[in-house]
């Protein structure tokens, strides 16, 4: 087991452009409201860089840089969305194993989203930041699973939130459920952070957003 965070360090501020629910509201379940592969790089997804870290297009893909520990970056898409299933492609380029790599929904601002993080060392949790600190939900303690691939091979990493229930995925199989009566309307994107060590690099491909 490894021990919970107790916060998510705020480094760079990404306020999502919220769009309207109209399309959510009349899309059925399956209907893919968004989908990007990072090959045009003229969407809404952030570019920044600076001591802390980096956020931007590489190689057809979405890549978060963290090189300080005890430090998180994420990116929304800039939409609305409720009651969707989140998915990505995740893979470590550099840096420790001991990382976190995930999955953001219903994102109001920096100080109020959900997440589901994985490690590539094997570990997982679903979590909440709510009011700018962080805590995890159904555990104590971030788990581990050989669901999960370990070192640089990809992980396909699945986000449902629906209603109050968050339920996370690897590889098709689900790790983490867990309940929060403030699950509700909000954006969608993608996190990675260090523990005690810096330099993690991690590219996101394929990521959707699908009606549930």
């Amino acid at each position: 087991m490894r021990p919970a965070c107790t916060a998510l360090l705020l480094v760079l501020l990404l306020s999502a452009c919220q769009t309207s629910l109209l399309a959510d509201l009349a899309a059925r379940p399956g209907d893919l409201l968004f989908w990007d592969d990072f090959s045009d790089t003229s969407g809404y997804w952030p570019r920044a860089s600076d001591e802390v870290g980096t956020l931007g297009f590489s190689e057809g893909a979405y890549r978060i840089s963290i090189d300080q520990a005890n430090y998180d970056l994420w990116a929304v898409s800039g939409h609305t969305y409720r009651a969707v299933q989140v998915e990505a492609d995740a893979t470590r380029l550099a840096g420790p194993n001991a990382n976190r790599l995930g999955l953001i929904c219903s994102y109001r601002d920096a100080d109020d989203f959900f997440f589901f993080i994985i490690s590539s060392d094997g570990y997982y949790a679903l979590g909440r930041i709510e009011n700018g600190s962080a805590r995890l939900l159904g555990q104590e303690m971030m788990a581990y699973s050989t669901a999960i691939a370990q070192g640089t091979r990809t992980n396909h990493l699945r986000l449902e939130c629906v209603d109050q229930t968050l339920r996370g995925s690897v590889n098709d199989q689900m790790l983490a459920v867990a309940q929060d009566d403030e699950l509700g309307p909000g954006d969608a994107g993608l996190i990675a952070g260090a523990f005690d060590e810096g330099g993690v690099d991690i590219a996101f491909d394929n990521f959707r957003v699908i009606k549930r």
